[in-house]
């Protein structure tokens, strides 16, 4: 690594390279482990190839109501279980993974939980965590405000001990591509230039497709790109949008993905095969334009239903029929109408869609027959914009045979609030309120999102 910096001084390159490696030089050798926990009073061992790390124990702390002392614990109803409470910074990003759940703020510290406990933490480069993404083969993937993904792996020895084992792009690939002028693109910024395989602006969103091995990062600098996980090679990089991508999935189905931008649009892109082992993503069609900006996508792949969020309060969605012609369009379901101001998040798991948004409110509704949708439950008690929310099953299901998950909201007001969702009919929300410090945020990029001034064009 350290021979890597004088190649640097003597190559010159683009400045933004060596950025990344100061960047990089200094995560290198970031190793998180567990730490004593506000609730344990204990301590825990440090492995011994693991350098000190600089990782600060969490601030936040368990409210009464949660785990196995919880009122909602035993019962099959829809409701609070309970708040992870933060005294400051902002939830802008989770991730759930089996009894695990992530969670990135504006501080430096991702956090790790289990058991609504404080389990592990790793300190990134870079102080926003905008997206997080746990693969299969237990990576996790984090995107950061400036412009890179970070990946993490924890140890098999030692499940509290995370350490930083590449970046995306890598460091070698950036110095290869570095001496080679048809590397670089505008980037509209004072006639500035940067290499192609790398973003020049904030990671807003990460997507997995596990079936085809590739992982999608979306970037305000207007790009998606496409990462190999087995060699964490840039396969693809695409100009999607004339404004901030704010969201992307992978369809899991028909080697679609979805994206959607500040500029109002909606774009579905196939992904085809490219020369020497590359991806080559055409678009297929603009599925929603309007004034308002697209927020966030949620894909259930096996009802082949895509939902796109957006900033005027509503939930859209289409449904692709199997089997039918790749010309053919999909079917628009119409729109999901129950919040006030603009839909933030959106997790989809079974029937179930969930949606969070900056009226401080969580919907939760069921997909039934056809495009039919029913609104199971308002949740509320958060006191800030509802900035990300995930998804996770519960093991068992009701004597109704209904099934049950676990819905995991980070919020603006600095809290992480733990909910139990059954898809029954009769499901019927606790609209309970857990303390919470006060919304206190300064004027947030929210206010700029107005209603559109014309109904929008859904093609």
């Amino acid at each position: 690594m350290r021979n890597h910096k004088k190649l640097l001084q003597f190559l010159r390159p683009d400045p933004a390279v060596a950025a990344a490696k100061s960047s990089d030089d200094e995560d290198d050798g970031d190793v998180c482990s567990s730490l004593p926990s506000p609730m344990s009073g204990g301590s825990a061992g440090t492995s011994a190839a693991a350098s000190p790390s600089p990782y600060m124990p969490s601030p936040w702390v368990n409210l009464p109501g949660l785990g196995a002392g919880s009122a909602m614990a035993g019962t099959g109803e829809t409701g609070l279980l309970g708040s992870l409470v933060k005294t400051d910074g902002h939830v802008y990003s989770l991730a759930a993974a089996g009894d695990l759940l992530y969670t990135g703020t504006d501080s430096k510290n991702v956090r790790v939980w289990k058991d609504q406990r404080e389990f592990a933490g790793f300190k990134c480069g870079s102080g926003l965590v905008k997206a997080i993404l746990v693969a299969g083969d237990g990576r996790i993937y984090t995107g950061h405000q400036d412009g890179k993904v970070r990946v993490w792996r924890a140890s098999a020895d030692e499940p509290a001990v995370h350490k930083r084992v590449g970046s995306l792009p890598r460091l070698g690939e950036l110095i290869r591509s570095s001496v080679r002028p048809s590397h670089y693109v505008q980037t509209g910024r004072r006639k500035q230039s940067s290499l192609w395989l790398r973003h020049f602006d904030a990671v807003s969103c990460l997507s997995l497709d596990a079936e085809a091995g590739v992982i999608y990062s979306g970037s305000w600098d207007r790009t998606f790109k496409v990462w190999r996980m087995s060699d964490s090679r840039c396969l693809e990089s695409v100009r999607a949008h004339d404004d901030a991508v704010n969201t992307i999935a992978a369809a899991g189905f028909d080697a679609l993905a979805f994206t959607g931008s500040a500029d109002g649009t909606a774009k579905v892109w196939r992904r085809e095969a490219g020369k020497h082992g590359a991806t080559r993503h055409v678009m297929e069609r603009v599925l929603r334009k309007a004034d308002s900006a697209v927020t966030a996508i949620a894909v259930a792949a096996e009802a082949r239903v895509v939902y796109v969020a957006s900033s005027d309060g509503a939930v859209t969605h289409w449904q692709w029929r199997r089997g039918a012609a790749r010309e053919s369009a999909p079917r628009n379901g119409g729109a999901l109408r129950g919040h006030r101001m603009a839909v933030l998040s959106l997790a989809v798991a079974g029937r179930v869609v969930v949606s969070g948004s900056a009226d401080r409110t969580i919907c939760v509704w069921r997909r039934d027959e056809g495009a039919d949708h029913s609104r199971l439950a308002v949740l509320t008690g958060h006191t800030g914009p509802v900035k990300c929310v995930a998804m996770d099953e519960e093991e068992s299901v009701d004597a109704d045979g209904h099934r049950r998950w676990v819905v995991y909201s980070g919020s603006l007001d600095g809290s992480v609030k733990v909910w139990r969702v059954s898809d029954a009919p009769d499901a019927v929300a606790t609209m309970g309120r857990t303390p919470a410090h006060a919304w206190k945020g300064s004027p947030s990029p929210l206010g700029a999102w107005n209603t559109p001034r014309r109904p929008p064009e859904l093609i």
